[in-house]
């Protein structure tokens, strides 16, 4: 996939799958440091922000206001 923005890039992470020995499992790992800000938050962050403009509570342009000191204000971001 050739993407020409950032939020592109967010929820197409691989899926990687290890089988565990010893034990009739497999461990499906998805990998969520491949999002841009290297978290799923990233996910987290442009479902409200899309969600938000789609229902008319953030006008395109408009300001939010997150306190966080962690991955989601990174998401946000």
């Amino acid at each position: 996939m050739l993407c020409t923005t950032t939020t592109q890039l967010i929820g197409h992470t691989p899926v990687m799958s290890i089988a565990v020995p010893d034990r009739d499992a497999t461990l499906v790992l998805k990998i969520e440091k491949n999002n841009p800000g290297g978290s799923m938050k990233d996910r987290m962050a442009r479902s409200m922000v899309c969600a938000a403009i789609e229902d008319g509570r953030l006008a395109p342009g408009g300001t939010i206001v997150e306190s966080s000191s962690g991955n989601t204000g990174i998401g946000l971001a």
